[in-house]
């Protein structure tokens, strides 16, 4: 999933009795170092104490002249707090990086602009004028390393503004009557920003109707080519799924959808008689839609954080046993492809539920260093799940009910940093979202940001 470049305002300062052509030049090479690192920014020239408060000024127009996701403060020399906190004030609803920068050896000797004595005049001030911010710092030894921070802030920035501005498509509501699928639509508005759309069945069904023969021939044509198939599927599997997949489609370009999920067992099996496997596979594959069962709206809003912190599919995985030091987790329909080892491999659906027409993704899921996690909520309290642990290949192992011979599911054994009784302890649902890595940090971020508590 392709990402849009983290966007940052970007002002410097230092004190209007320090060298100017110092100051200036700190401050370019940290927009430098800044925009080396894929950052867009919106910058202003540095800012001094000058007493008719002309710089001032001019920073504020020129950093309101456009939208941009978080607020690098870089303090390249003692500056008075209350120059910063003047300019700064007018974007404060906007998260903020303080970043102190360094000085530099001439000849063997320190000169320095007193950099750390303007951040540390500042940070406990700005912590309790309420701005949401994190502090940085460089050293002497690693100028302008603190970049690395400020973009991997400005990452959780980002997600966050997407956040702000992404709709999520119901078709259908409440699956299975679940609890732990449920959303309370206005406080994840406010607190985390996706907005949850219902839309029926029905229309979907119309949609699948009306659809030209030949824009569902071309997706089935495309499929067998890319894919292996175990054994023979039935035109009328991939026909059915497919058309699924482009009248979803079409929902989700029309309502600018970022996330979607299908009402399955109460909805596309009992009523429509095939399983939504295909159709939720593709809007992954080729729809670029974050996609998931059930209607799991909290599940759907976690797979928008990690695609927006990291990247990634975001897929989702669903727990069948705990053992003493890890998790068997997998699904029992498909996994997107990017997080499949090899090529994708699909069987005909094997009778599971009563239904045969359709078909099964048995891909083998990738192994290695991961992070799962799942957003939940009380109220409008919301809290972060994160685990971190290692991704290994399962042991053999089936589903009770499938026509044998079973298939062996796409899965993996999750061994957690934490126990896994300690886990068991805080799970929130059926459903967790991983992401390859360690992306613990990035999480948190992203939390301190919305105001979300991580467990």
């Amino acid at each position: 999933m392709k990402v849009r470049k983290v966007k940052a305002g970007f002002v410097g300062f230092g004190e209007v009795f320090s060298p100017r052509e110092l100051i200036e030049k700190k401050c370019l090479a940290a927009r430098e170092a800044l925009e080396a690192r894929g950052m867009e920014l919106v910058a202003t020239a540095p800012v001094s104490d000058d007493p008719e408060r002309v710089d001032e000024q001019r920073a504020i127009e020129d950093l309101s002249r456009e939208d941009f996701d978080l607020l690098a403060v870089c303090v390249a020399g003692w500056i008075p707090s209350h120059t910063v906190i003047d300019v700064i004030s007018h974007f404060a609803h906007k998260p903020m990086v303080l970043w102190g920068l360094t000085g530099h050896l001439e000849n063997g000797r320190l000169v320095t602009t007193a950099d750390q004595a303007g951040t540390t005049a500042l940070r406990d001030p700005m912590a309790g004028l309420g701005f949401n911010f994190t502090y940085v710092f460089d050293t002497v030894d690693a100028p302008y390393a603190a970049a690395d921070k400020v973009k991997a802030f400005g990452e959780a920035a980002r997600a966050v503004s997407l956040l702000k501005q992404a709709k999520i498509g119901y078709m259908g509501y409440r699956d299975m009557t679940l609890y732990a699928t449920l959303v309370d639509g206005v406080s994840l508005r406010r607190v985390v920003g996706p907005d949850i759309e219902v839309f029926p069945m029905l229309e979907v069904v119309q949609k699948m109707e009306a659809l030209v023969p030949d824009r569902v021939a071309e997706v089935v044509a495309e499929l067998k080519d890319e894919w292996t198939f175990e054994e023979p599927v039935p035109d009328s599997a991939l026909d059915t799924g497919v058309r699924m997949y482009l009248a979803v489609m079409d929902k989700v370009l029309e309502r600018g959808y970022e996330a979607v999920s299908l009402v399955d067992v109460d909805g596309v099996k009992k009523l429509l008689h095939f399983p939504p496997a295909l159709p939720l596979l593709l809007l992954a594959d080729k729809g670029g839609v974050a996609s998931i069962p059930e209607n799991d709206g909290l599940g759907s809003v976690t797979q928008l954080i990690v695609r927006y912190l990291t990247g990634q599919v975001g897929a989702y995985l669903e727990f069948y046993e705990f053992f003493k030091d890890r998790l068997l987790m997998g699904v029992p329909d498909y996994v997107p492809s990017e997080v499949v080892d090899g090529p994708v491999r699909v069987l005909p659906w094997p009778g599971f539920g009563g239904l045969k027409d359709g078909i099964l993704n048995i891909s083998k899921v990738k192994t290695g260093e991961a992070t799962i996690c799942r957003l939940a909520s009380r109220g409008d309290r919301y809290t972060l799940h994160v685990v971190h642990g290692e991704a290994v290949p399962p042991r053999p192992w089936e589903e009770a009910g499938w026509l044998p011979p079973a298939p062996q599911l796409p899965s993996i054994e999750f061994i957690p940093d934490c126990t896994v009784d300690e886990f068991a302890q805080k799970v929130y649902g059926q459903h967790y979202i991983i992401a390859y890595g360690d992306h613990r940090q990035k999480l948190a971020d992203l939390c301190q940001l919305l105001g979300i508590k991580v467990i």
